[in-house]
């Protein structure tokens, strides 16, 4: 091989490998990412996490099984288990198809406020958290104060604000709802279910974050000026299908337009995916 050819063959494996390496550091930059989905599963909520570590987390699963569509369309089809399933209360747009969820997939740790409920969805709920408690499953009824810590991201639980195991809501669970906050670097999520003025208040000195899940599907009986003003979000999104509520009333989306707070919605934009690297939000 003469000397040209040989320079030549050089620079090419030069470049070969730091190609490689280019590739090696953009998928690294990718896994220090947090996604979170807002799913569009029609009249209720759903929210999808993955971590910069690969653990997955479920919140609510929507009215029906839509869910499991939107699901198909993030995660892999040989991924058959969810690390985190979270129910923020038992009302049928957010528990029904969290329980199609559960009988598909394997999940390891199951958070709840431990509220109950008297219709038949309930009941169902109660038979998968069984079925999963014998593969293993850990069902942990939260409370304000609990925290869950997945690699870097820090899952912290703000209501409700005592221990609510076992007692029965029997008209709604509304304000009993877990609410959570994701916790990445400096971004942060809050995950309201579906409270009202109440609850908000009595949540709203250490809900700050970037960005709201807005609380039952943009009720005016949510989102409270007092309630923004204090967690001050960028972006607010909405999940909210076709009903007969009005949702989201003129009220809510007023209030938000005068904080000046990017809002999405599900009904109108489909499933909505926002990214964190820990320090700045990008949405897709």
């Amino acid at each position: 091989m003469d000397l040209k050819k040989k320079i030549s063959f050089i620079s090419a494996g030069i470049l070969i490998l730091l190609n490689f390496f280019a590739w090696q550091q953009v998928f690294a930059l990718q896994d220090e990412n947090l996604e979170v989905y807002f799913l569009d599963v029609g009249q209720g909520d759903s929210q999808f996490i993955e971590t910069p570590d690969n653990r997955q987390i479920i919140i609510d699963g929507g009215p029906g099984d839509a869910v499991l569509g939107e699901l198909g369309k993030i995660m892999s089809f040989a991924d058959r288990k969810i690390d985190i399933v979270v129910l923020s209360h038992p009302e049928t747009d957010h528990i029904q198809g969290l329980v199609d969820v559960l009988k598909k997939y394997r999940a390891d740790y199951i958070l709840q406020a431990g509220v109950e409920r008297d219709f038949e969805g309930f009941y169902e709920w109660q038979g998968v958290l069984a079925a999963q408690q014998k593969q293993g499953a850990k069902v942990i009824n939260v409370k304000a104060g609990d925290a869950i810590y997945v690699g870097a991201v820090e899952f912290e639980i703000l209501a409700p604000l005592e221990d609510l195991s076992g007692v029965n809501m029997e008209e709604s669970s509304n304000e009993a709802c877990l609410v959570a906050k994701l916790i990445y670097g400096a971004n942060s999520f809050l995950f309201t279910g579906d409270i009202g003025f109440e609850t908000e208040s009595r949540i709203s000195s250490f809900a700050d974050s970037d960005v709201l899940k807005v609380a039952h599907h943009g009720s005016k009986y949510s989102t409270s000026e007092s309630f923004l003003a204090a967690i001050t979000p960028d972006i607010a999104v909405i999940e909210v299908g076709r009903n007969s509520y009005g949702h989201p009333t003129t009220e809510t989306l007023q209030r938000l337009a005068k904080f000046g707070i990017q809002t999405l919605r599900t009904d109108k934009s489909g499933t909505i995916k926002i990214v964190s690297n820990g320090d700045a939000l990008q949405i897709q």
